[in-house]
Order: structure tokens, then sequence, then C-alpha cells
């Protein structure tokens, strides 16, 4: 077993099953504007750089000119509607209890207020030290720099700080700072593309955890 003193998760796909509300505030969206529905699989591709890119890639290139509308419109419909489907991921509230002596952070490229509101109302929130968003520090995933802002904040060694996430952005992340990293197979994050990252471990089911660390 791995001992650690400090665990970094992230939040969509890997907390938190997001995607059917992303995707139909996505289309709502796009509804808005009068442009065509995408399906949920294509949205869900777009997602791990924060709201602003999600919608940059949604409209594409063409459609650029409608970004800071469609930013309005979707963030006042997500705002009232990102709990209408969104649960815990199975067994997330086992690991987490599991682990509740250590120090645990949720760094996210979702924006603060939406990850606090998805957090409370699943009530997790008590669980963690700190929820970092994408607009809560001027360096998000996988800038070395908001690692190493953690790091040195609650005085954690890189060899027993974690990071548990199911995309790119976080097992980068930890590749450059120096961290260790888990990544989630079963999240929004393409499988191949984790596999091919060779993180340090790897699960199918959060739980897992519970047995590789300590």
């Amino acid at each position: 077993m791995t001992k650690l003193d400090l665990m970094i998760f992230d939040f969509d796909g890997t907390l938190v099953s997001t995607g059917a509300d992303l995707a139909q505030s996505i289309n709502y969206t796009l509804r808005a504007l009068k442009r065509e529905n995408k399906s949920e699989k294509e949205i869900l591709g777009f997602v791990g750089d924060g709201i602003s890119k999600l919608i940059e890639r949604v409209l594409g290139q063409d459609s650029l000119q409608y970004h800071e509308e469609a930013m309005r419109i979707f963030t006042d419909y997500y705002g009232k509607h990102l709990l209408d489907k969104t649960l815990l991921y199975p067994h997330v509230e086992d690991v987490l209890k599991h682990f509740e002596s250590k120090t645990k952070i949720i760094l996210t490229n979702k924006s603060y207020n939406f990850t606090l509101m998805i957090a409370r109302g699943l009530n997790i929130e008590k669980y963690f030290a700190e929820i970092i968003g994408i607009d809560s520090t001027p360096y998000i995933k996988p800038d070395r720099r908001i690692i190493e802002y953690l790091l040195n904040k609650y005085r954690a060694a890189k060899d027993k700080t974690l990071i548990t996430g199911d995309g790119i952005n976080d097992i980068m992340a930890a590749r450059n700072s120096g961290i260790l990293s888990c990544a989630c197979l079963n999240g929004l994050g393409k499988r191949n593309d984790l596999l091919n990252l060779n993180a340090d471990y790897y699960c199918e089911d959060l739980l897992e955890m519970n047995a590789l660390f300590n």
C-alpha cells in the first residue's frame, strides 16, 4: 500500500456523473441559438477544459460569434438544472469516508460555483478541505503550478500526494509536477488515451482505491 498525505480529486467524471445535465444544458443553449442539437456522446467528448472551451468546441469555428451569448444562456440554464440527473458515481462516499483522516481537495476545470453547488447538493462538500475551480487561481490543470501551490499550502511531499481523475489533464498534471496519479477508466475521459499515458495507478471503480492507498 502507498501512504498518502494529500489526495486531490477531479470532479466531473470522477466523483460525479454530470454528463446528462451538461449535455441537456448544451443542447438547450444550441436550440436557443437556433443551432442543431448534438448527441450526448459528442458533447461529452468536448468536456475537460472548462465551460468556455466546451462551448467553443460545440459551436465550431464557423459560429464563434455566438460564444458570448451562448455562455450567458448556458450559465443561466445549467445553474438551475445542474442537479436534475447528476449523481455520485458508485462507492464515492465509501471512499471519501475510508480516507476521512486524509486531507482531500477537489481540483476541477469546472467553475467553482457550479462545483460547490453540486458538492453541497450531493452532500460531499464536508469531506474536502478545499474546492478549487477553473476560476479559483490563475493556473488550471495540467499546469504544474496549481499542484505546487497545493503541495506548499498543505506541506505535502510529492511521493505522498495523489491526483485521481478520469481525464488527460489529471494525469498530465501529475506528470508535470512529479506527484502520483490514479486514472479512473469509467468516467468521461477516453479509456485508450488514459491507458496510453501510463498513470501510476488505474481503477475501474473508485472503491479499488481503498486497497491501494493508506
